[in-house]
């Protein structure tokens, strides 16, 4: 999953992107808001963490600007504004939620996971195909009750597939979920990825659906 941070407190920034990358997710960073809407408007993205206070063009305008365009990325709002006006101001404006600063990484990683589960139609933490189960609260995988070892990317590979559960995943748009932007990406990294995961798993979960891309199934075997 590949998140976008809008912030331009330097030690702010480096912070949340930090503990987004411990999370597994894959981070791009913007510190104005000009960059932001450049950057959303271009790329995709899983989810925003948005600072109101930006230079440039301001947080509630680049979601307005997303919102208008049509883009439904979630955003979960990231700021030091703490008068109730606000918050109404910005959700109103299309986001899906709001932290204050100062505030507990924990906090906006649970968050995080909350408003892309609400997006992808999911009530709770735990992802589940079959026998595989995916936890988004301890990034962790097993097979019927058996752990599994993944990777960072086998991780982001899983979950992205999972939650998009039914829904036929190119490998150019996989690319875009699993890497930040100017990583290194080779031309056949989706379908080696692909075939790492499935031996890991050893169960049928990811379908391949040949000029297309790669599914989850919406029917449990």
């Amino acid at each position: 999953m590949r998140v976008l941070v809008v912030e331009d407190e330097p030690r702010i920034a480096e912070d949340v992107r930090c503990g987004l990358q411990q999370a597994g997710y894959a981070v791009d960073v913007a510190v104005d808001g000009e960059a932001a809407w450049f950057q959303a408007d271009v790329e995709s993205y899983d989810a925003l963490v948005l600072d109101l206070g930006l230079p440039r063009l301001d947080g509630l305008s680049v979601l307005k600007r997303l919102r208008a365009a049509g883009r439904a990325v979630p955003v979960l709002i990231l700021t030091a504004r703490d008068g109730w006006r606000e918050r109404v101001e910005g959700i109103d404006a299309g986001a899906d939620d709001y932290l204050a600063k100062p505030f507990r990484m924990e906090e906006l990683l649970a968050r995080l996971r909350a408003i892309l589960r609400r997006t992808a139609g999911h009530a709770s933490p735990i992802l589940r195909f079959g026998a595989v189960e995916l936890d988004t609260r301890s990034r962790s995988a097993a097979v019927s009750g058996r752990p599994v070892s993944l990777t960072a990317l086998e991780y982001r590979l899983l979950s992205c597939l999972l939650h998009h559960r039914g829904q036929v995943v190119s490998p150019g748009a996989l690319l875009e979920h699993l890497y930040e932007t100017g990583a290194e990406r080779e031309a056949n990294a989706v379908e080696a990825l692909v075939t790492r995961l499935r031996r890991k798993l050893g169960v049928p979960v990811i379908e391949t659906r040949r000029g297309h891309g790669y599914i989850v199934p919406a029917e449990e075997p």
